[in-house]
């Protein structure tokens, strides 16, 4: 019987879009924000991650906490 990994899927964000604008790539992200490559695809990829997680990627991207609608939909 094989196993299936459940994957906690929250949603859509913009991270991908403002970091690709930014000409940043995902390895500057993630040295910038203190987090793993691994960490920045996943939330990328619209899995669920900390607080923390998303606050040290919207001060990375050079944005204001108070823009985090901008990269992160309310229901994150």
């Amino acid at each position: 019987m094989k196993a299936v990994k459940i994957r906690n899927k929250v949603g859509t964000n913009n991270v991908r879009k403002i970091r690709e604008g930014l000409l940043m790539s995902k390895a500057e992200l993630a040295r910038r924000a203190g987090l793993s490559v691994l960490t920045i695809d996943r939330v990328e990829k619209g899995m669920a991650c900390r607080m923390d997680t998303k606050r040290k990627i919207i001060l990375s991207l050079g944005l204001q906490l108070s823009d985090r609608d901008k990269v992160f939909s309310r229901k994150d």
